[in-house]
C-alpha cells in the first residue's frame, strides 16, 4: 500500500496577459472518495483558497474565489484554469490532496 500522493505537472511558458492558463498536478492514491484544493501564494504572503473540486466517489465544486478560476478532475489529476490571466495573477500556486475513508 502506497501513501497518497499529489504534485505538480512541471510546464514552463510564457503567457499573455487576457490567455487563458491550465495549471496541472497529478494525484495517486487509493481512495475512492477525493477532494482536490488549489492555493496560490504571493510572496511573503499567506497562501489563499481558490477552490475546491471533488473526484472519484464524491460530486462536487467549492465556490471559486473568483469567477474566472475553474477546476477539472478525473481518476488521476486535476488542473485549474484561469481565463483572462492578468499581471496580478504571478504567483506560486499550489495543489492539495484530501482523501475520505477508505
Amino acid at each position: 500500500m502506497t501513501a497518497d500522493q499529489i504534485g505538480p505537472n512541471k510546464e514552463t511558458s510564457v503567457m499573455k496577459e487576457d490567455e487563458t492558463v491550465t495549471l496541472s498536478c497529478t494525484y495517486d492514491t487509493s481512495s475512492r472518495y477525493v477532494r482536490l484544493y488549489w492555493y496560490r501564494q504571493y510572496p511573503n504572503k499567506e497562501p489563499q483558497y481558490l477552490m475546491w473540486k471533488d473526484a472519484r466517489g464524491w460530486s462536487g465544486t467549492g465556490t471559486p474565489a473568483e469567477p474566472r478560476f475553474q477546476s477539472t478532475t478525473s481518476e488521476t489529476s486535476t488542473e485549474l484554469i484561469i481565463t483572462g490571466v492578468t499581471l496580478s495573477d504571478s504567483a506560486l500556486y499550489y495543489c492539495a490532496l484530501r482523501v475520505g475513508a477508505q
